[in-house]
């Protein structure tokens, strides 16, 4: 018998691919899927994300946002956490929080053969700006605008 809401099946959201990263880092993070879990819940204060990252791709260029929390809890496979402290691994079972306005980025990598999937949780606050972490990497997100431009403000 089919879930009815407030229950759901997380296999039954469509999955999007899709970044608004420009070149060169799209193609860094991409092919990747979400199915917005929290979107197809009727969630408006918080989003969750089951995502799968493929072999190879990374998560987001290293960053960390100014007004929303993320919390990342490893479902399938295996991730590379980058942070101001290095890289360390989390597998199946093992999460990471990243508090509002702690200025460490983050990032993670799926090093491994094999898809690494993880659900994403984050509240969603239109005053956020995420800010990426290392010098070459020439993006900033705004929520309210909606969009990520350069550092200076001009658009991609």
């Amino acid at each position: 018998m089919p879930l009815k809401k407030p229950a759901l099946d997380a296999a039954a959201v469509e999955p999007r691919s899709s970044t608004s990263y420009p070149e060169p880092w799209r193609s860094q993070v991409m092919p990747r899927e979400k199915r917005a879990l929290g979107d197809a819940l009727g969630l408006t204060k918080i989003g969750i994300n089951r995502t799968t990252l493929m072999p190879g791709k990374v998560s987001s260029m290293r960053h960390w946002h100014t007004h929303e929390d993320e919390f990342v809890f490893v479902l399938e496979g295996e991730l590379t956490l980058t942070t101001d402290g290095g890289e360390q691994v989390l597998r199946a079972g093992e999460c990471a929080g990243f508090p509002a306005g702690s200025q460490d980025g983050h990032q993670f990598a799926n090093r491994s053969t094999r898809p690494a999937i993880y659900l994403e949780v984050s509240n969603r606050d239109l005053a956020d700006t995420a800010y990426y972490s290392d010098p070459n990497v020439d993006m900033v997100w705004n929520a309210a605008r909606g969009r990520i431009t350069r550092r200076d403000g001009s658009d991609y």
